[in-house]
């Protein structure tokens, strides 16, 4: 595991996977191709985590990142990419059963507590990563929670946990917690202990209540590792992102119609919840808007194009069951599944910061994301050697 040392390559790599439930297939079906283009490459065995310095999440991308950097007993990731999506298939109808979706967009939710108990989710990541802590990933992890109690953010990082046994939590309770969404899981409690024995208490909600684009904190992150061991200046360190989006409906709400809501049109409107969409939605536009000006200030190594510090891929045209974040029928998983494969189809774009549409991206006219895909595992391929 890196340890950002001044000694250290010469480009620093983070993944960075967006919330969204079970549009999370969405991130998964990207990183499967990329990892079978790095495998064309470099061998069969070779994985995800071998090549991203840091792989940050939040909500259902915490959960990825969780599966892409827990260890087996060779202490290599214990998931490979292709494993990844068909969790979603296999798992997503149990988290959120059917028979519980609907009371998601219903007055029960309000007075009677969340849609889903959270039981199954919880036990099944403690099945699969165990006991693991923070410290013991096969890379370096960013995933940001929300306390209800201190109100405000807490992130969880490797860095963090190396410096602070309160902050080592088990992987099972931090993915528990970034993936609580308020109205649909239930928030987590669990303690730490400090070095002095005492505790620390941590009352969790989802990470995308504070950054559903983790890219930023993990720049953040990144950044005070570097100050801590390096005189090196952040801004001279080049640092590359590929950030990951779970999809989104260009959809719009005019003021006009808006003056006409009452309270419960913001919770619920078309089976919608616009409060909510609303929220999730600036605060991806913000990461986009600072994102655009903070990476022209660093640098792009030898194995990087100029002025590609940020990638990012996104899908801004998701529609109907598609834009659900819990609806689990296998047709809804098949064809989110099936919008990531278009998805690698399309020409490369990039957020207008203007009209917050994606367009193409300047020098990449009629070249695909799969296309930008497999070079960009080419760049990986070659910093890593």
């Amino acid at each position: 595991m890196r340890n950002f040392s001044q000694a250290d390559g010469d480009t620093i790599t983070i993944l960075s996977i967006d919330g969204g439930g079970v549009r999370g297939i969405i991130p998964a079906t990207l990183l499967q191709c990329l990892e079978e283009k790095l495998q064309k490459l470099d061998g069969p065995d070779v994985r995800i985590a071998d090549y991203f310095d840091v792989i940050a999440g939040t909500s259902t991308g915490g959960l990825v990142t969780a599966m892409l950097t827990a260890p087996n007993e060779e202490n290599r990731p214990l998931f490979a990419a292709k494993d990844i999506t068909q969790f979603y298939l296999n798992e997503s109808e149990k988290i959120f059963p059917a028979a519980n979706r609907g009371k998601v967009h219903s007055a029960i939710t309000l007075f009677r507590g969340p849609a889903y108990d959270g039981s199954y989710l919880h036990d099944l990541v403690k099945r699969k990563v165990g006991d693991v802590r923070l410290d013991e990933l096969v890379t370096n992890v960013v995933i940001p929670t929300y306390d209800t109690q201190l109100l405000q953010p807490t992130i969880f990082s490797t860095f963090e946990a190396k410096r602070d046994t309160s902050r080592n939590a088990k992987l099972s309770d931090v993915c528990t917690g970034t993936t609580a969404a308020p109205t649909f899981l239930p928030p987590h409690y669990f303690e730490t202990e400090y070095p002095s024995g005492n505790t620390r208490k941590f009352n969790l909600i989802d990470g995308g209540v504070a950054a559903n684009n983790p890219s930023l904190i993990a720049v953040n992150e990144v950044s005070k590792e570097i100050k801590s061991k390096s005189s090196q200046p952040v801004e001279k360190i080049n640092i590359v992102v590929l950030s990951l989006g779970t999809g989104y409906q260009m959809s719009s709400y005019k003021a006009t119609d808006i003056a006409k809501w009452g309270k419960w049109e913001w919770v619920d409107h078309k089976d919608a919840v616009p409060l909510v969409d609303t929220f999730m939605q600036s605060s991806l536009d913000m990461v986009d808007i600072y994102a655009s000006l903070i990476f022209q200030s660093f640098k792009t190594g030898k194995n990087f194009e100029p002025g590609r510090n940020y990638i990012r891929i996104q899908d801004d045209n998701l529609e109907g069951d598609a834009t659900s974040t819990d609806n689990s029928s296998e047709k809804n998983l098949k064809e989110l599944e099936k919008r990531a494969n278009y998805l690698l189809k399309k020409d490369v774009g990039r957020v207008n910061l203007e009209t917050g549409t994606f367009e193409p991206a300047p020098g990449k006219a009629n070249v695909s994301n799969r296309e930008d895909l497999e070079s960009f595992a080419k760049r990986l391929s070659d910093e890593r050697k």
